[in-house]
């Protein structure tokens, strides 16, 4: 099993889907290191030998902000949205949705379960 960037890869998935199991890498991020170290996309995660594996996970450390650091990035933006009052940041601060979604019928997954109001 090959660990990169901290992330058990599934043994038996082809490389360019395996690679996604990792925060901060999708499809097209996935194809694109592949391509930058000459491995086939094709190739199962066990069938990669240990010097595969390395120049796989230097090319990530070297070009690509992945899992913790992203991570981190993210909440800090965010952070910085709610600290500066703005529109988005005081829509994350009230949990709301922040992309102008409606919310009298929806957003449940942003608002959590409901809450009566009015039941006596």
């Amino acid at each position: 099993m090959a660990r990169i960037a901290g992330v058990d890869l599934p043994k038996s998935k082809r490389m360019e889907y395996a690679l996604t199991y990792i925060y901060g890498i999708g499809l097209t991020s996935s194809r694109k290191i592949l391509d930058a170290t000459g491995i086939s996309y094709d190739k199962r995660v066990h069938e990669l030998t240990d010097q595969e594996a390395a120049t796989i996970r230097k090319e990530i450390q070297e070009n690509y902000m992945v899992e913790g650091d992203l991570r981190k990035k993210v909440m800090m933006d965010i952070k910085t949205l709610m600290d500066l009052g703005n529109y988005r940041g005081l829509r994350h601060r009230r949990g709301l949705p922040v992309r102008g979604q409606k919310t009298k019928t929806n957003a449940r997954t942003r608002k959590g379960k409901r809450k009566t109001v009015g039941a006596a």
